[in-house]
């Protein structure tokens, strides 16, 4: 009897925990949620053993942290042609949010798209952070000898940041050092619990600073504990399980896709139909880093739960790695592959115009660089679209689009100035100095260079003249008067 029972309690132990049944109690507290009975559905988010040395360690055959800070390292010196490390920020306990950018000319700013991955965000899900490093240097190995990958070395801006929590890996924990789930700890468009920037998390803030310092087009986070491509919304205004859609819904469908086609089994799934779901249909999350990339970044970002196990061994680290290379390839390739790209122009000047993309029909805007004034438009491939530029001071400009399959449709814009009822030209109340405005000297200079030329040989021979006459003038004026010479 003793023995039954024993066996039947195991089944429905190992039940519970494969389900899952973790989430923050003060922020589902705050939103107002009464009934959590879907909170742990799907994401398997395993409630973790607080002590921080457990009897048995799960991390064996992982890197530590201070290993991936030296793999990091050493691929910034064996990949240095294409590579560059810097860091973000720091975690609660210090230790460096490390970066690798991939790209032919790293640290420079080009009309390209950029990507980054981050891994790592929970703690307990340290797959993540094994799988960039191995994509990081597959690349490197692979590059000048495979065309995807040349194409994403030269034609994008890959960031890999491995490791966004790794107090949290130390601790075998979800949250960071202060236990804080940090995909948790983002602006929400629903509930302003946690809107105080100053309160949230240093790697939070980490990663609010980076979007602001640079521009991605989109982005993948890597989680563990299910098998799914998940994308927005993550969150519902009614805070219910139901399908919420974002504006750019076709789009990201797409791109989950993309994921889950390339990868060994995912879209195989029988839990989430061809292995993507829509975050708020599989449950709601508020405070989370996808949504605040879409809404507060201009970044389409995916949740890519890569992993059932979160802690498999590490043996299986190879295996999971095959079954995603092509997927994490093919992802950061859609970048160039589809969508619409382009430059904006000043018609008068010929000089970037830092401006507004939209797409008739979705209702979601994409800025253009502030220096090159370039844009990256992800769009589903195989459909018309009417794409608007727009610039205060100048008039807008739309054109129409068929977006083939598998390929990219460039798309620059000339836009000319706005006229006053007076004739007086109305200019662009844009930001246009520091680097924009160097770009713009030497674009006018190197579009005029010969007849600017001659007129400066010309305006210099003629201050030489003017400048002889004028001291010839003056020596006359202080010569002494001759005198009179009389002969007798």
């Amino acid at each position: 009897m003793n023995l039954k029972f024993c066996i039947l309690f195991s089944f429905f132990v190992r039940n519970v925990i494969a389900r899952g049944g973790y989430r923050s109690t003060s922020l589902s507290s705050a939103a107002g949620f009464e009934n959590e009975s879907y909170a742990g559905s799907g994401r398997h988010l395993i409630e973790e053993n607080q002590s921080h040395h457990p009897r048995t360690d799960i991390a064996r055959g992982y890197m530590t942290n201070s290993e991936l800070e030296r793999a990091v390292k050493e691929f910034g010196r064996r990949c240095s042609h294409i590579s560059r490390i810097y860091s973000i920020g720091e975690s609660v306990r210090g230790f460096p949010l490390w970066v690798i950018e991939i790209s032919d000319k790293p640290g420079r700013e080009e009309p390209e798209p950029a990507f980054k991955f981050i891994g790592n965000v929970h703690g307990d899900e340290p797959v993540g952070r094994e799988l960039l490093l191995l994509l990081a240097n597959w690349i490197c190995d692979n590059y000048k000898r495979d065309p995807l990958v040349d194409l994403i070395v030269t034609k994008v801006h890959l960031h890999i940041l491995p490791s966004m929590n790794p107090d949290g890996f130390s601790f075998r924990r979800r949250g960071n050092a202060n236990n804080v789930d940090l995909n948790r700890d983002f602006a929400d468009q629903f509930f302003p619990w946690n809107n105080n920037e100053d309160a949230r998390q240093p790697e939070t803030k980490a990663i609010m600073s980076w979007l602001r310092e640079m521009r991605f087009t989109a982005s993948a986070s890597l989680h563990g504990g299910a098998l799914v491509a998940n994308y927005p919304w993550d969150a519902s205004l009614d805070k219910r399980k139901n399908y919420y859609a974002c504006p750019d819904d076709g789009t990201f469908r797409f791109l989950a896709s993309i994921y889950s086609k390339s990868h060994y089994n995912m879209s195989l799934s029988k839990e989430f139909e061809g292995g993507i779901t829509n975050g708020a249909a599989w449950y709601p999350v508020y405070g989370g880093m996808q949504d605040w990339n879409y809404i507060y970044g201009g970044c389409f970002e995916l949740t890519l739960e890569i992993s059932d196990n979160k802690w498999p061994n590490a043996k299986e680290l190879p295996t999971i790695w095959e079954y995603n290379k092509m997927s994490m390839l093919n992802l950061v390739a859609s970048l160039v592959k589809t969508g619409v790209h382009g430059r904006v122009f000043s018609s008068d000047s010929g000089r970037p115009l830092p401006g507004l993309i939209t797409i008739k029909g979705i209702n979601y805007t994409v800025k253009t660089s502030g220096t090159l004034a370039d844009y990256h438009r992800l769009l589903v491939p195989g459909e018309r679209y009417e794409v608007m530029a727009t610039v205060p001071g100048y008039k807008s400009k739309a054109t129409h689009i068929w977006l083939e399959k598998e390929e990219a449709t460039n798309v620059d814009f000339i836009l000319d100035p706005e006229v006053s009822s007076d004739g007086t030209l109305l200019r662009s109340i844009c930001d246009c100095g520091g680097k924009s405005r160097l770009l713009s000297i030497g674009y006018f200079w190197g579009t005029h260079f010969e007849v600017y030329l001659v007129l400066i040989v010309v305006l210099a021979f003629l201050c030489f003249l003017l400048t002889r006459r004028i001291k010839s003038n003056l020596l006359k004026q202080r010569s002494p008067p001759k005198r009179s010479v009389l002969t007798v």
